[in-house]
């Protein structure tokens, strides 16, 4: 955001104009929601949401808050994750806080709590839960509130993961979840049997880290993402330690890669679950494999 000392004076820099600037800026520098991105990191400066925006449209900004915008607006230039700069990505209709240690929670990844409540509806009022890789905690905190009278584990590998997932169970009233660091299932205590368990596993192939998006690679931990040469490392663990966990009539529900569903249900398949069934997300794309240990 640049300007000379003549249009300093002769026109201010008003919440459209910014906008309108900070949009086209965007937009040379290929992001695909430029204006939404614009419109989200001036409402976080200003304190106001995005109707509060265009209300306000002709106001100015003052120095310090057109600093702060363009900090926000030079780190979104260079890559960074909106979901970052704002510190918070809503899911299942619930405000998640977000930083760097955790991986940014996807509207897709509904599709995996949808499955798991609509598979496990018979055991709404006792059901005992594991999340795998739960990162940001965002399916376990869900299916935890969505059913206040289950108990919910939600394990990672990553003791920073786990942090934020304590503080958005926290923030969110998620009483009846809680967390554990856990190699997936080594750390998992032995002896209890699980009515559901769900994971959203890292599961990219290590050669395609390198062509996703900068705002993903270069900011998202790879931890999260990298699934090993073909991406299936983390699922076959997962499906083959799974029934070991499992009580009888227990679901296994898994987030896959496009066009790896067919893949993974096989798997499931071979480790003896029945029922498999492979669930569309909002694009159409297989997303979900699920099913039940007989």
């Amino acid at each position: 955001m640049t300007m000379s000392e003549g249009e300093q004076q002769s026109e201010a820099w008003t919440i459209r104009r910014v906008i309108t600037w900070a949009t086209g800026d965007l937009k040379k520098r290929g992001a695909s929601s430029a204006r939404l991105d614009a419109e989200l990191l001036l409402g976080k400066v200003l304190g106001i949401d995005r109707v509060g925006l265009l209300i306000d449209a002709e106001r100015p900004l003052d120095r310090a808050e057109l600093a702060a915008y363009r900090e926000l607006h030079q780190r979104r230039r260079a890559g960074e994750p909106v979901a970052y700069l704002l510190g918070v990505r809503e899911f299942y209709g619930r405000p998640f806080r977000v930083d760097p240690r955790v991986l940014i929670p996807r509207p897709d990844t509904e599709i995996l709590v949808e499955v798991a409540l609509a598979r496990t509806r018979h055991l709404a009022l006792s059901a005992r839960v594991l999340d795998l890789c739960t990162g940001s905690g965002c399916v376990a905190i869900s299916l935890a509130c969505e059913r206040p009278t289950s108990r919910v584990l939600g394990v990672d590998i990553s003791d920073g993961a786990l942090a934020v997932a304590r503080e958005n169970a926290l923030r969110l009233g998620a009483v009846n979840a809680g967390f554990l660091r856990s190699d997936l299932f080594a750390g998992v205590p032995s002896g209890l049997r699980y009515d559901l368990i769900t994971a959203n596993p890292p599961y990219i192939p290590d050669e395609d880290v390198a062509a996703l998006q900068i705002d993903i690679r270069g900011y998202e931990p790879h931890l999260a993402l990298a699934g090993g040469p073909d991406g299936l490392v983390f699922t076959r663990r997962i499906v083959a330690g799974a029934p070991a966990l499992l009580a009888a009539g227990g679901v296994l529900a898994m987030e896959v890669e496009a066009g790896k569903a067919g893949a993974v249900a096989e798997l499931f398949t071979a480790a003896g679950f029945g029922g498999v069934s492979r669930h569309l997300d909002y694009g159409g794309h297989e997303r979900v494999v699920s099913g039940v240990l007989p």
